[in-house]
């Protein structure tokens, strides 16, 4: 699956922000409406951001077909790691659920949006789903890669909102 996010910013603040530990709690906090959810640890150098989060899913909010194979809250590692920023920057993410059937992984990109003037910029990512379950695990990737655009545009608005008042 893919998402792309456009920022009516320049590519270099929205790398600013993501290596900013500010932008991260804001995010967590308008990700904490729906659900649990913290920083759990943060790096920005020179040489590139790292960060992981957790995300805990109560039971009762996963759809009947994830609660056949989850038995308890879902509780998601995701880790995110972005390179250092030339013009662009790229990176890589994983999710995990601890005993889960499957991977989550993707990449994200930070590219100039085809604009004249530079002001703009898309955060693309791609992402792949896999679960290891006969019969249920392709419904369980396609549900996994469904709700993940709700969370892609979630996050991104709180980016674009988070920019906007710096």
């Amino acid at each position: 699956m893919d998402y792309s996010a456009r920022f009516s910013h320049p590519p270099e603040r929205v790398y600013a922000a993501l290596a900013d530990p500010e932008h991260w709690e804001a995010r967590m906090t308008e990700m904490r409406k729906y659900s649990e959810n913290h920083v759990r640890e943060f790096s920005a150098t020179d040489t590139g951001i790292s960060l992981v989060l957790h995300h805990v899913i109560p039971r009762s909010d996963l759809p009947e077909i994830a609660r056949t194979v989850i038995k308890k809250d879902m509780v998601i590692t995701r880790r995110e790691t972005y390179g250092p920023f030339t013009e662009r920057a790229s990176g890589r993410y994983e999710a995990s659920i601890p005993g889960g059937p499957g991977s989550l992984t993707g990449t994200m990109d930070l590219v100039p949006a085809d604009d004249e003037q530079g002001a703009a910029c898309v955060l693309r990512t791609t992402s792949e789903a896999k679960v290891n379950i006969p019969f249920v695990g392709g419904r369980l990737e396609e549900l996994i890669l469904d709700n993940l655009v709700d969370v892609f545009r979630a996050e991104a608005a709180v980016t674009a909102d988070w920019l906007a008042r710096q």
